[in-house]
């Protein structure tokens, strides 16, 4: 069995889930978003994000972590402080010994319906059945989350971690 946590990064909402994989098989552990105030100055938001993320992984002890590789938006300053964001969840996981590993929109989208332009509702769709869930979770940023962490599931045996832990 692996515990793989799933991060969507972002600043105001960053989706996260934790899944168990047994051969092929999924299961959710837990799963929800951290959330920031927009009126917080970014070095508090970051420390926040910072903070949830440390009390994630010690509470859940994931193995790994998939995260979505930041692609850029027509946005700069907003690319740079998700880039931000993306940095304290990775600091967070290296702090905690947990294994990187990175991906794509295309490749996450890909491994979960087969299409690697599939809508954010096909995402949701697949999260809720491929895991048994009642009800697609919520925000969007944390069925990306779960995606992200079951797209490592079914592919991490193929794909190098990010970075070598020491």
């Amino acid at each position: 069995m692996t515990r793989i946590l799933g991060i969507d990064p972002g600043y105001a909402i960053m989706g996260w889930g934790v899944i168990e994989k047994t051969g092929n098989k999924f299961k959710p552990v837990a799963y929800g978003a951290l959330t920031t105030d927009k009126d917080m100055p970014m070095p508090m938001r970051l420390k926040t994000l910072y903070s949830g993320l440390m009390d994630i992984i010690a509470e859940y002890e994931p193995e790994e972590m998939s995260i979505e590789q930041l692609y850029f938006n027509d946005n700069a300053k907003t690319a740079i402080f998700v880039g931000q964001a993306r940095g304290v969840a990775i600091l967070a996981a290296a702090n905690s010994g947990v294994e990187i590993y990175e991906y794509t929109p295309l490749e996450i989208k890909m491994s979960i319906t087969g299409y690697g332009r599939a809508e954010k509702q096909q995402i949701q769709f697949m999260v809720k059945t491929l895991l048994n869930l009642k009800e697609v979770p919520k925000p969007d940023d944390t069925a990306d989350a779960i995606a992200a962490a079951i797209c490592h599931g079914r592919n991490g045996d193929a794909k190098k971690k990010m970075f070598a832990m020491r």
